[in-house]
């Protein structure tokens, strides 16, 4: 793991240079927009839901975008004859993720510290972060393998975001209450999501929690030995090899 460090430099000036930092910051600055229009002081309830949609679309989007512009540029072509690992890139533009949207979090949390009420588990709602946006950012190395272009990546996307997130983001709001499909939404990774960032309020039960860690940890693992076995094949395939 020696480059990784190298790696993650480079990855976070790489998204600079794209201007994936940028929109991930104006992103932000709509999800302040939100919480300064809402009527309500007590933000705490509202807050989960803007990190939700940020450490799951915005993760997968975001690697998407830096894979793509690598391929434009023919930098898998230097990855196939460097003395990089595999693991040390996904892991750097994962970690350069997740930096992303812990940059979104502190600016969400400081704004709402000083102009609205806030009472949440700071700590855990990091820890719930990291964990959503790890997955997610994997699901984006998936979803890039599989896209034959950026616009298909975000027909894929899309598709995730109406089957995974829309449902859930329903039932939190209060949209869907019928017990059959409550229950049936717990089968999903984007619900469990959901409940890790519910619990940084307070409002999750504690199997809940615990069954949600559970999950995502397996998926997770499942995700990124998919990702990493088939890493070869697409810069194989990108680069023209």
């Amino acid at each position: 793991m020696s480059n990784f460090f190298v790696l993650f430099s480079g990855e976070l000036q790489r998204m600079k240079k794209y201007h994936v930092l940028g929109a991930s910051f104006v992103i932000a600055l709509l999800w302040i927009g939100v919480l300064h229009l809402t009527e309500i002081q007590n933000v705490s309830n509202i807050f989960p839901l803007l990190l939700f949609l940020d450490a799951t679309s915005m993760s997968i989007l975001m690697i998407g975008v830096t894979m793509f512009f690598e391929k434009q540029e023919g930098s898998m072509k230097s990855l196939l004859v460097s003395p990089i690992h595999k693991l040390e890139y996904i892991l750097a533009k994962t970690t350069a993720n997740i930096t992303s949207n812990l940059i979104t979090l502190a600016l969400l949390f400081t704004y709402a510290t000083l102009f609205k009420e806030l009472e949440l588990n700071l700590l855990w709602l990091i820890f719930a972060v990291i964990f959503i946006s790890f997955f997610h950012s994997l699901l984006g190395f998936l979803l890039t393998y599989y896209s034959k272009d950026f616009t298909q990546l975000l027909m894929a996307m899309m598709k995730y975001s109406f089957v995974f997130i829309i449902p859930v983001l329903l039932e939190q709001i209060g949209l869907i209450t019928n017990d059959f499909l409550v229950k049936l939404l717990y089968a999903i990774p984007t619900k469990a999501s959901m409940i890790l960032l519910n619990a940084s309020i307070g409002i999750a039960e504690t199997w809940e929690i615990i069954i949600s860690i559970v999950y995502l940890f397996m998926i997770s693992s499942a995700v990124f030995i998919i990702v990493l076995k088939k890493h070869d094949e697409f810069a194989l395939k990108e680069s023209g090899v």
